[in-house]
């Protein structure tokens, strides 16, 4: 291959891999993409749930809800979910979801909605 064709070659993977990966960065649920504004739109007590971190899938064996209150394992480590932290409304992405951060080094739910336990 001559230099010019390893250039150009090099120039187009350069400009439309970044272009190609935009959409899918911005999306929530790959595989539902028609969910977006839907997870956009979700806050709990606490405020918005989507500030540019994403929600994490909970398993089943991973939250367990015990006297009308919540707690999920994140990072391995049980929490209590604060009642302002539970979103209100219909889950139309059907699995569990929290939205953790960082406090002190322990695991924290900004936003938390359940699912149904199977």
């Amino acid at each position: 291959m001559n230099n010019h064709i390893w250039h150009a070659t090099l120039v187009v993977f350069t400009v439309v891999l970044p272009i190609s990966t935009i959409g899918h960065a911005r999306a929530h649920d790959y595989q539902h993409p028609e969910l977006n504004s839907w997870y956009e739109s979700l806050h709990s007590g606490k405020g918005p749930c989507c500030d540019g971190s994403d929600a994490k899938r909970v398993d089943d064996a991973d939250w367990e809800t015990k006297d009308g209150h919540y707690r999920v394992r994140i990072d391995g480590e049980w929490i209590d979910v604060p009642n302002d932290a539970v979103v209100d409304g219909p889950n139309r992405a059907g699995r569990t979801m929290v939205w953790p951060y960082l406090l002190n080094g322990h695991p924290k739910a900004r936003c938390f909605m359940p699912g149904s336990m199977s």
